[in-house]
């Protein structure tokens, strides 16, 4: 069964590292044939939250917002891919998240950090766990493991451990596995 899976990306750097994360996630989750859309709050350019997406009429949200907020509630889980600046979460990853609440709810989500320290963006990912939990998603904790299937049940990926370098000096990430809701 292929899951709908949204990527969210956050780096407004302009020479950005993440980027590479975030595609080897998405190139993960699509070979084992999930439908995954990857999502660069960069280019969605919201604003600074003024308003939440609820707090428009029906019909009155910006296009860019509605569009999201669709493809939010359409999903069947997210990864959140990100950075740490200065021990914590990256800001514009942070706004995009904020416009929305109901949207999120009850659907699985995951954390892919990096960094250039020797944590791998470890203490963006623990309080991005807060957060999404707040948010009413539910946040795989695991943080090792490998894109794959286990005893039939399809299973999400999560690269909390970030960059690894396997002994043929491969590049790769760490993933935990949890299952989606069905």
């Amino acid at each position: 069964m292929s899951h709908r899976i949204l990527v969210f990306y956050g780096s407004y750097r302009s020479n950005r590292m993440g980027i590479r994360l975030a595609q080897f996630v998405v190139d993960g989750l699509r070979g084992r044939g999930d439908d995954v859309e990857l999502i660069d709050a960069r280019a969605v350019a919201l604003p600074m939250l003024g308003r939440m997406y609820k707090e428009y009429p029906k019909g009155e949200a910006p296009a860019a917002l509605e569009k999201l907020a669709g493809q939010i509630r359409g999903a069947d889980g997210f990864v959140f891919v990100t950075g740490e600046y200065n021990w914590s979460i990256q800001p514009g990853l942070k706004n995009l998240t904020d416009h929305f609440l109901e949207e999120w709810f009850w659907r699985p989500a995951a954390v892919a950090s990096y960094s250039a320290g020797r944590f791998a963006g470890a203490r963006a990912a623990t309080a991005w766990h807060g957060t999404l939990s707040e948010m009413g998603m539910v946040v795989i904790s695991s943080t090792s493991g490998d894109f794959e299937h286990d005893r039939g049940r399809a299973h999400f990926a999560n690269a909390v451990c970030g960059w690894q370098a396997d002994r043929r000096g491969r590049q790769s990430a760490g993933a935990g596995l949890s299952p989606l809701r069905r």
